[in-house]
């Protein structure tokens, strides 16, 4: 019987992208292997994330990427991942081994004008709870196209926060 060799852990998850004194920041789990590819956060076309964005701050999801990260940060959204690298096979969440998370208690002694934390799905629930940081946090639903249980308008509904700030 053969031993498998271990998966190589992927390569670096992407950089935070961050304007001026942020105040909301979203954190999702890993970038997908599309998101990867591209250098852009939830680059996979089927992912509900730019649309959200776009119904709740009126970000035109067809804009170009470098726009859309510009215009966001002019809302005082900043975007990161829990996770800074991780071995995977796909872009599954559940497929998730070795994690090793970004710092995020560096990021916010850095920009300590963010107030609250809107996590995009349970998965970066799950690996932020672990790193007890108190600030105010919320897990929205998953913006992935893995995570179709709810309709489009219920997750616009629970993502509402990052335009009203309202973080439990």
């Amino acid at each position: 019987m053969t031993a498998t060799a271990p998966h190589p852990a992927e390569k670096p998850g992407l950089a935070p992208i961050t304007g001026m004194d942020p105040e909301i920041l979203i954190l999702g789990s890993y970038p997908s292997r599309q998101s990867l590819a591209k250098c852009e956060y939830y680059g996979n076309p089927q992912n509900q994330f730019w649309k959200i964005v776009e119904i709740l701050l009126g970000i035109d999801r067809s804009l170009p990427y470098p726009v859309r990260t510009s215009l966001l940060t002019e809302h005082r959204i900043a975007l990161w991942d829990v996770l800074a690298t991780c071995a995977r096979d796909g872009s599954a969440d559940i497929a998730i081994r070795d994690p090793i998370p970004n710092d995020i208690r560096e990021f916010l002694a850095a920009h300590p004008t963010i107030r609250c934390i809107a996590l995009n799905g349970n998965t970066a629930g799950r690996y932020y709870a672990r790193m007890n940081i108190c600030l105010p946090s919320t897990i929205v639903p998953s913006t992935s196209p893995a995570y179709a249980r709810i309709p489009l308008a219920e997750k616009v509904q629970q993502w509402a926060c990052i335009r009203t700030r309202r973080i439990r």
